[in-house]
């Protein structure tokens, strides 16, 4: 399988989609829509929704028709992104070596953005573009995503990466940050494909499984990047973490054993995909791709 093709034909698909589904720039509320539309185009690999197509595509689900979801997810994601940059938070000045939001629209507009991706979110995976997918699983993938985004989720562990910072922390604190703040939006990604794709609940629980070593592995990758990566590929300087003091695999577990972790972590994800046939082989080229990536 050529990845490299698959990846850029999905993310062609979903920036497409994107296209359609943006909030529209005029009107009096017009500057936050364009500030929304600043992030989601800034570029990015476009991941989540990938997986969330590619979780569909593995239990015999159409591709396409998920596209609401998956388009929904980068939403949430573009939002995570524009709150992590602004100075409350994380305080940087570039995002995919473009100024990050705050830096164009101001502190104020680029919150309101945040909030009105993640609205947004909810109201495409409640529209009428998902008419043809059984409502019962629409509504557990709404409150999944919903519990993966909240202060279980993505919330929760952006709260704790905060409070840790500058301080000396166990694994379980570091293993609790990266499983939610990056690993449950993952996680929930390629598990709401499954869901929507119709998959049975022994397929279901493997997807869930996948999902969340890669969902881990995926941010212990980014821990890596920032002390081996090239800015010129990554869009960000290196060291970043460790100049502000974050909790990361690295700094807990040393280099080394970060990168033998994450490598386990592929390994368990490919493993949960054996009761798969050929229609999962992208969810496992992707396990692979996740601690290869250079950026």
């Amino acid at each position: 399988m050529d990845l490299k093709a698959y990846l850029l034909e999905r993310k062609r698909i979903v920036d497409g989609a994107l296209e359609k589904f943006a909030p529209r720039t005029d009107g009096p509320a017009g500057e936050v829509a364009r500030a929304m539309n600043y992030s989601l185009f800034a570029g990015g690999k476009r991941l989540r929704p990938i997986l969330c197509m590619a979780g569909s595509a593995a239990v015999g689900g159409e591709e396409l028709a998920v596209l609401p979801v998956a388009c929904a997810l980068e939403m949430i994601h573009t939002y995570s992104l524009i709150h992590d940059d602004l100075p409350a938070m994380d305080n940087d000045d570039l995002r995919r070596g473009k100024p990050t939001n705050h830096k164009v629209y101001g502190e104020a507009v680029a919150l309101l953005a945040g909030d009105g991706l993640l609205t947004e979110a909810f109201v495409l995976m409640s529209s009428a573009e998902l008419s043809g997918i059984d409502p019962r699983s629409l509504m557990k993938v709404i409150g999944l995503i919903g519990r993966a985004a909240g202060y279980e989720g993505m919330v929760g562990g952006q709260l704790v990466d905060i409070r840790s910072e500058g301080t000396l922390v166990n694994s379980s604190v570091v293993e609790f940050v990266h499983t939610r703040k990056t690993g449950a939006l993952i996680s929930a990604s390629v598990t709401a494909g499954a869901i929507l794709g119709n998959g049975s609940e022994k397929q279901v629980e493997a997807i869930t499984a996948y999902g969340e070593a890669v969902g881990l592995a995926f941010q212990i990758a980014d821990d890596i990047l920032d002390i081996e990566g090239d800015p010129e590929k990554t869009g960000k300087k290196t060291g970043g973490d460790a100049q502000k003091k974050k909790i990361t695999y690295p700094s807990v577990f040393g280099l080394s054993e970060s990168k033998a972790i994450q490598s386990k972590l592929v390994e368990k994800a490919l493993g949960a995909m054996e009761q798969f046939d050929e229609k999962a082989d992208p969810l496992r080229h992707l396990a692979s791709y996740i601690i290869e990536r250079q950026q």
